[in-house]
């Protein structure tokens, strides 16, 4: 996202020479205010990041951002950030500079005309009707804003958004308000401000939004203005008469208030829409259209002319979407939050108050009552850590070692040294099915799942640049039948891309049956031994080795058990049946009850995982990240009968030598906690950003992950040859870096 907005004002700054259309745009900079300590180091960080994009950032004292903007008071200012090369431009200037160079290029653009529907068949877009007519295309982009959704919905496919009422103020002009002004943030009275023609702009993005259009836009609405709502806006007009005094005296030429659409997690949709070939989505901005919409043109251009996506779009691809995020409640409800989230703190681990319980494991109940705290990922409830007796599960947020640090710190002990159970009940489950099933999967799969029932395998789904469209497991049942997990924020993306790559005439049927089974995980040196306790199955090493699958009998049902393991521990991953759940986990904790059995959450799994170095897609691997830039070539079944897409790229890059490497790192302080996005620095210049972190509870520091790049090329002896820093709030502290796993190099204590 960084990326398309430094594009955008690159875009912007040399428009108006290009097409000889004035756009309003200049480069005055943005300042952005701090009046908390949270809030000044989220801002640190995210000046941090910016020097990964080459983008200047300057940190600031309070009086250093009096001078910049000598408007305000600073007299509960901590501190702030100023970007230079940030600036403001007229929209609608923006809009005709755009279509006159659109023009210019041969295209043609239709003003005043309805699009009716969209025309499609056998599974792709062919064009569009309009009140003039039919249009014939092989490819349709939806970037209809707030219309998006109902409009896609025609056509079955699930784009999540919903307006907000957005509202702001213009001042009549007042002494000190001059063209230079940079545009202001007042980040914790969830304020802007922007210099408008000798007038002051004051907008808000404030915590308790007013959605709007819950009956459906009418069909009448283009643009229009909303009723005022002045008591609503109050509060922030308060606010900035403290802030900027000379407001007092000033009078409100206007008041706007016009609607905005929002989506579940703050982040716009772009890419190809599931189910639908040909179509395209850019829509649901939130706000940041102007900022954004030059670099969204542009990857959105590029993605249908090459037919992938030119960069790692994962945190705004569409495919992200599920269908149960298209109900219109569950958006009002979270959206009348995310809107005020663009301003607010943005916390490690935060976790969203709306729109909650939308889909809960048959445990849920059973592991409330034992302190569960949960968070929400793609609409799941899943444990996020335990409070203890006595202790509330609930979040108590900052960048320090928050509430529930020392809690999962004992749970991640607990899987190391004993045994824990995890709830992973949110993996995304699919069954590929047929008689041509393995000749599909392992076209698909770089790695080899020609294998008999009952084995399981690790593999990547490559795109043919060799990038890693999905990382999972899976499992051969029967000769003609596949077990397909993976995680649950992939659900729709990894059916999506199975289904594009299912040859025509195959037969192998897609199934989704994720609703259909919980998962227990069972992990930890004593896991077999709890187990066995159990169950008359054999699970020894020899009877059930690793990455094997079974039917086992527990609790008195019959259980689908998989030796595999996300956390570097000896453990069994147990698919059950969900209306069995309760029954077989009931078991399960009153057989570990003498032997202190654990409840552990996703937050010590994440831990666990990293201490391994095990990756995650969409953080530490993606489409753009090779297999063996990504350390796992171990999963590519080089020789295997067959071809498999993306190959013949890795093989390219194989005789080439890769120029960036998945490195692990932990820190020599113990102190200082790393969450991700923190630069990496080899004797004294950035070379990457960390992927994803998490505190290693056995190795004594925070441990993060991240790419090591160089031109010349990324090797053992490279890696080995440099002195690491990672950088956290403007503080850079010395790193050790490994390719090996810091934690159990040799795999040892999973194959145990």
């Amino acid at each position: 996202m960084t990326k398309l907005a430094k594009y955008t004002a690159e875009l912007y700054a040399g428009l108006e020479a290009e097409t000889g259309q004035a756009t309003g745009f200049k480069q005055n900079g943005s300042l952005s205010i701090a009046t908390t300590e949270g809030r000044l180091e989220d801002l640190k960080r995210r000046a941090d990041m910016a020097k990964v994009f080459g983008l200047k950032v300057d940190v600031l004292t309070a009086e250093a951002c009096r001078e910049i903007y000598p408007l305000i008071t600073v007299d509960d200012v901590l501190g702030g950030i100023f970007v230079p090369s940030d600036g403001q431009a007229n929209p609608t200037d923006i809009t005709m500079a755009l279509a006159k160079g659109a023009r210019a290029g041969g295209a043609e653009i239709f003003e005043d005309c309805k699009v009716l529907s969209l025309n499609h068949s056998d599974g792709r877009v062919s064009g569009v009707n309009t009140e003039r007519g039919a249009i014939e295309a092989p490819y349709v982009v939806l970037a209809a804003g707030m219309w998006t959704r109902e409009f896609a919905a025609t056509v079955g496919v699930t784009v999540p958004l919903h307006a907000c009422e957005h509202f702001y103020i213009v001042t009549e002009p007042f002494d000190g308000v001059t063209p230079d002004l940079p545009v202001f943030r007042d980040y914790d009275s969830q304020a802007y401000y922007k210099e408008d023609a000798g007038r002051m702009l004051l907008g808000a993005f404030e915590p308790e939004a007013k959605p709007w259009g819950m009956d459906g836009i009418p069909e009448d609405f283009c643009f229009d203005q909303l009723p005022d709502d002045f008591d609503h806006f109050e509060p922030i007009l308060e606010a900035a008469l403290r802030r900027m005094p000379a407001l007092e005296h000033a009078g409100i030429q206007t008041f706007f208030n016009g609607p905005e659409s929002f989506t579940p997690d703050n982040r716009y949709y772009l890419g190809p829409a599931p189910g639908l070939d040909g179509l395209f989505v850019a829509a649901g901005m939130n706000s940041i259209g102007i900022q954004s919409a030059g670099g969204v043109g542009k990857v959105v251009a590029e993605w249908m002319r090459d037919g992938h996506a030119s960069m790692d779009l994962w945190t705004v691809d569409i495919r992200r979407a599920l269908p149960f995020q298209g109900d219109p409640e569950y958006l009002r409800q979270r959206v009348s939050e995310t809107l005020g989230r663009l301003y607010a703190v943005h916390w490690p681990f935060y976790q969203f108050r709306t729109a909650r319980g939308v889909r809960t494991s048959p445990l849920h109940d059973r592991l409330a009552q034992k302190g569960a705290c949960f968070g929400e990922s793609q609409g799941w409830e899943r444990p996020n850590w335990y409070a203890p007796e006595g202790v509330e599960p609930e979040y108590v947020y900052s960048y320090d070692r928050q509430n529930w640090f020392k809690h999962s710190a004992a749970e991640h002990k607990a899987v190391r040294e004993k045994v824990g159970l995890f709830d992973q009940t949110s993996f995304a489950k699919i069954e590929l099915r047929g008689r041509d099933a393995e000749k599909v999967l392992n076209t698909i799969c770089a790695n080899d799942v020609a294998v008999e029932p009952g084995r399981v395998v690790y593999t990547q789904w490559l795109n043919e640049q060799g990038g890693i469209e999905a990382d999972l497991t899976v499992t051969r049942l029967t000769e003609d039948r596949y077990l397909i997990v993976t995680g649950a924020q992939s659900q729709v993306r990894d059916a999506e891309w199975l289904r594009r790559n299912i040859p025509e005439g195959s037969d192998a049927e897609i199934k989704d049956v994720t609703e259909d089974f919980a998962v227990l995980g069972i992990m930890g040196p004593e896991s077999r031994a709890l187990l066995q306790g159990l169950t008359e199955d054999d699970l020894s090493n020899a009877a059930f080795p690793y990455q094997s699958s079974q039917e086992i009998e527990l609790g008195g049902q019959r259980v689908r058990a998989s030796r595999v393991s996300y956390i570097g521990e000896l453990g069994w991953e147990l698919y059950v049946s969900v209306q069995d759940a309760v029954q077989v986990y009931d078991a399960i904790v009153s057989g570990g009850a003498s032997g202190g059995i654990s409840l552990v959450g996703m937050h010590a799994m994440q831990s666990l995982r990293i201490e391994k170095a095990y990756r995650a897609w969409g953080h530490d691997i993606g489409d753009q990240d090779t297999a063996l830039e990504a350390g796992l070539d171990f999963a590519v079944a080089w020789d295997k009968a067959g071809d498999f897409i993306g190959r013949d790229a890795l093989l390219a890059q194989r005789e080439a030598g890769v120029k960036r490497r998945l490195v692990q790192f932990a820190l020599d302080d113990p102190e200082p906690l790393l969450y991700g996005k923190e630069p990496i620095y080899r004797s004294g210049d950035i070379c990457g950003y960390v992927s994803s972190a998490m505190y290693g509870h056995t190795l004594g520091a925070a441990i993060g992950l991240g790419y090591v790049g160089n031109e010349g090329g990324v090797d053992a002896d490279f890696i080995k040859a440099g002195a690491y820093e990672i950088e956290v709030a403007g503080v850079r502290f010395a790193a050790q870096a490994s390719l090996k796993p810091l934690y159990d190099p040799k795999g040892g204590r999973t194959k145990a």
